[in-house]
């Protein structure tokens, strides 16, 4: 008999190799008819699978992450197999599952897969999850998984399969598909019940631009054709809400083939709004002590290489440049964070001088391939507000919760009341990923640990999502659409003071070494700016729309006095301008609700007499009419409450 340990931490027997699908049956058929996997001691498992050690378990549905993840895998091979159907011959690379949905990569040969074969690649995949397909996993040797996919002429497999060793190989057969896989998977492909492909591009072949393109094809199922529906409406008002789309509109940003892909040019409206974010950051960062930095956007290789970027971002990184000098080379920075540890050094520090805090709106540089940029969210160039914090190890647990305090007060000035804090620290199992000792990961994880007990927020951990010099906590943002976002970050580091020699001299008149805080409450400006588009629709918080008002003068008759009114709110530092168009007033309220300005004052015969202006609000209407300096105050009044 084995001990079976539920959520509730109740304990059961059973006799060992009894499957989760079997003890879900005992609790009820109900349970047992919408359980989808199964994690067994933190591993998510097939629900087939026996038990043959004392364990914990806890039965995933669908209104599971892991469940959905497990029933989107399970898609990703109905969806191969349907392909191989109708495409014979077609090769495959990795199908995972991702945030909504998942993927398959495709060698197709010579033929292409347009959004024209995706109602029958739907359908297909539908007839065939109506078979009740089973999905049986079978533990192949080596040299068996080398000869199925050699004789299918399959070279993207064998290549995976090269990497492998015996005794850690599955394949996973269902239908007229076999794939290797580690799993999990759906017990049958009963469960998928509505299907939907999403879009094709492209992708290399594990992402190196040198190996063959492949079609990635992306795709999406549910369990009901009602959650498929509201979906495709979430859908569609993300497209509506696009940052892209909507930066066009309002004349925020640009791309240039000329400057190059991935390298964003804001335009003047877009500057200023971004000017505005990191003026508000540059405020708090200084009544909490921060001290402003600047550093050049390149650096010697050799910094890279003593701070370890060079080794881990080195692949994502542009090449060298290389000087007229033999052998010097620069980098364009990858991060900004060794040219901070060298600020830090350039003299001698004691523990008078710490905590130090460096801030900087650094610009950084990665090679992100082709096919993964997207607007602002995935670019080579982007500047982070980035900052170092150079303590004691006493001081490590005051200063992350004063960062966590300043994250805070940037989501209430957003409006960013959805999210959750993730913990991220080393892979359990392995340790080469990182660098550093044991004992500094375990003292910068335990004090994390201690922060996010102590803070009361909502809070997952996550292993092997740490940085390779520390573990970290991630802040994540559902926008209004309720999708997730990974914005501000802190990570505790005891590595990169050891690999730079970092000192201080303490109170004992010995020699220390201090512990580095990263942390950027926005992230990267580009990516925060373009998920504050897409949250808001464009209709920005007061204090940061880049047009806070728009005065419509009714006819031409009255364009002397809104130009008046446009000096007062110039003169009282409110950002207006005036519609002097011959339009009539009701196409002028049209034209400034697209634009997404917050307020319009109506100027005509009436409010000239009485020197007052007629108010209506972005989204909410008339408010009524209000005198100029009323009005001055209510703005005032409403950016203050940030």
């Amino acid at each position: 008999m084995i001990n079976i340990t539920f959520p509730d931490q109740t304990i059961r027997q059973y006799e060992a190799g009894v499957t989760p699908l079997e003890i879900a049956r005992g609790i009820s058929e109900g349970l047992a008819r919408n359980v989808l996997a199964a994690e067994v001691h933190g591993e998510v498992r097939d629900l087939t699978r026996p038990i043959k050690t004392s364990a914990s378990l806890r039965l995933l549905t669908w209104d599971d992450p892991e469940g959905k993840a497990t029933m989107w895998h399970s898609s990703a091979h109905l969806m191969a197999e349907a392909i191989e159907h109708l495409f014979p011959g077609a090769k495959f690379g990795i199908g995972p599952d991702i945030e909504n949905g998942f993927y398959y990569d495709i060698d197709l040969g010579d033929r292409v897969i347009s959004e024209d074969d995706f109602a029958r690649i739907e359908q297909t995949m539908l007839q065939f999850a109506r078979e009740n397909q089973h999905f049986n996993r079978r533990e192949v040797s080596k040299d068996e998984a080398l000869r199925f996919f050699g004789a299918k002429g399959d070279e993207y497999k064998l290549e995976l399969i090269e990497d492998l060793q015996d005794g850690e190989i599955t394949f996973y057969e269902s239908g007229r598909f076999t794939d290797l896989c580690r799993g999990p998977h759906l017990p049958d492909t009963s469960f998928i019940r509505a299907v939907k492909i999403l879009s094709v591009a492209g992708a290399y072949w594990r992402g190196d631009i040198k190996r063959k393109q492949l079609t990635r094809l992306y795709g999406i199922t549910f369990p009901k054709k009602k959650e498929l529906d509201e979906f495709l409406v979430q859908l569609e008002e993300a497209r509506k809400r696009d940052h892209r789309r909507i930066g066009k509109d309002l004349e925020l940003f640009t791309f240039s083939p000329q400057v190059g892909q991935g390298l964003p040019l804001w335009l003047p409206r877009g500057a200023q709004l971004r000017e505005r974010l990191e003026q508000f950051l540059k405020k708090v960062q200084k009544e909490a002590g921060y001290l402003p930095v600047i550093t050049p956007h390149i650096g010697n290789v050799e910094l890279y290489k003593l701070s370890g970027h060079y080794q881990k971002y080195g692949q994502d990184s542009f090449r060298p440049i290389s000087t007229p000098i033999e052998g010097e080379q620069f980098m364009l920075k990858p991060m900004n964070c060794p040219h901070h540890c060298e600020i830090y050094r350039y003299k001698p520090r004691s523990y008078r001088d710490l905590p130090l805090r460096l801030a900087e709106f650094g610009t950084v540089y990665r090679y992100e391939q082709s096919g993964e940029l997207h607007g602002l969210t995935r670019v080579r160039g982007f500047t982070q507000d980035d900052a170092h914090i150079f303590c004691t190890p006493d001081q490590v647990k005051e200063e992350f919760i004063g960062v966590m305090d300043i994250v805070m007060k940037i989501f209430k000035a957003l409006d960013f009341k959805d999210f959750i804090t993730q913990i991220s620290l080393r892979d359990k199992n392995n340790r080469e990923k990182y660098i550093g000792t044991e004992e500094n990961w375990e003292r910068a994880e335990q004090a994390i640990l201690e922060v996010a007990k102590d803070s009361g927020l909502n809070t997952v951990i996550e292993y092997g999502e740490a940085a390779f010099y520390g573990p970290k906590m991630d802040f994540l943002v559902r926008d209004a659409l309720g999708r997730k976002w990974q914005l501000g970050t802190i990570q505790v580091d005891y590595n990169l003071p050891e690999r730079f020699d970092l000192e201080y001299t303490g109170s004992d008149n010995e020699k220390h070494r201090p512990v580095m805080i990263h942390r950027a409450p926005f992230g990267s400006m580009e990516r925060f700016v373009a998920v504050l588009i897409e949250h808001t629709a464009g209709k920005f918080p007061l204090w940061l729309a880049p047009d806070q008002v728009i005065i419509l003068p009714v006819s031409e008759k009255f364009e002397k006095y809104a130009l008046n009114i446009f000096k007062v709110l110039n003169n009282s530092e409110i950002r207006a301008l005036v519609d002097e168009r011959n339009e009539k007033i009701g196409r002028k309220i049209r034209d400034a609700e697209m634009n997404r300005i917050p307020y319009m004052l109506i100027v005509g015969e009436k409010e000239e007499r009485e020197n007052t202006v007629s108010v209506r609000k972005q989204g909410e209407g008339d408010l009524g009419s209000y005198a100029i300096n009323a009005f001055i105050e209510k703005i005032d009044n409403e950016i203050s409450e940030i």
